[in-house]
């Protein structure tokens, strides 16, 4: 092979090695930042309401709603990351047609950080959807903050403290929702109990430190009160994440969609530098044994 055509092969190829380093360089430049987003949980809270699906759609969208079929009374959902904008949430009875008006419908404004619970409350005859506006920002060190959300018809009016000690909230009517209060951290058993000696009901908590809590009151199936502890925000104050946990709803995205942009365009501009180092060996590989 003469000295002229090396240097054609080798320039060749040089040019193709250079290709490639520029794409590495685009596909592992840093990622854009992060578009917006806040967070909403969905919540049935009217003790006398029939399971309902919930639909969650974007307000002028075009795309199809996500659907939570058969949420039943006391589910509330992880918090769903939504991109900021304004959001329809609407229900209908379970497996009514979706082509059926709602029984309810409200929109909810995300903006970007904040995190937000829509519920169905109040009695089924005068039902409605609530706006809640949920503070997650962590408590002081060494502290967590509790709430009441109060859904129970039972005991209209109820107060919650640690049994046996301090009072966490008092005379919290039904339907409605407490600010949040710091306390300590540590295993408590609270006591909600209706006003002048109404129904009860305990729940034994381990509230860490740095976490963010609803305690939600119900209406027990056997009768009396029931308490259940929901987690809003751990550490510093993200929310857990994910959908309604009864039936189907919600979006799924395949493996495949977690794998980094830049990986997939790396390996194919590997192959082809492999590819045409190999030809290139190749081919000086045959000049040679053609010449001895």
């Amino acid at each position: 092979m003469s000295g002229r055509l090396i240097l054609r092969r080798l320039g060749a190829f040089g040019a193709v090695l250079s290709v490639a380093a520029a794409v590495c360089a685009i596909d592992t430049a840093p990622a854009a930042a992060a578009a917006p987003v806040g967070y909403v949980r969905l919540a049935h809270l009217s003790p006398d309401t029939p399971d309902v699906d919930v639909y969650l759609s974007t307000v002028g969208g075009t795309g199809a709603p996500q659907v939570f079929p058969g949420v039943g009374y006391g589910v509330v959902s992880k918090y769903l990351p939504l991109p900021t904008g304004t959001y329809a949430v609407s229900m209908r009875l379970a497996g009514a047609p979706a082509t059926d008006p709602p029984v309810l419908t409200t929109n909810v404004t995300v903006a970007d950080g904040k995190a937000y619970s829509v519920a169905g409350v109040g009695k089924h005859a005068d039902l409605g959807l609530k706006v809640i506006d949920d503070d997650l920002s962590p408590p002081p060190s060494g502290k967590a903050k509790v709430r009441v959300v109060q859904a129970s018809v039972r005991a209209p009016v109820l107060n919650l403290s640690i049994a046996g000690g301090a009072s966490i909230a008092s005379n919290v009517s039904f339907a409605t929702t407490t600010d949040y209060l710091q306390v300590q951290p540590g295993r408590w058993t609270l006591r909600a109990e209706g006003v002048n000696g109404g129904p009860a009901g305990t729940l034994g908590v381990h509230l860490d430190s740095g976490n963010v809590y609803s305690v939600l009151v119900l209406d027990a199936k056997n009768g009396g009160l029931s308490a259940e502890l929901r987690l809003d925000a751990a550490g510093m104050g993200k929310p857990p994440t994910g959908g309604v946990q009864t039936g189907a709803g919600g979006t799924s995205r395949s493996p495949l969609s977690r794998v980094p942009a830049g990986i997939g365009a790396l390996a194919g501009t590997g192959v082809v530098v492999l590819l045409c180092v190999a030809g290139l060996v190749a081919y000086q590989r045959r000049r040679q044994l053609a010449s001895r």
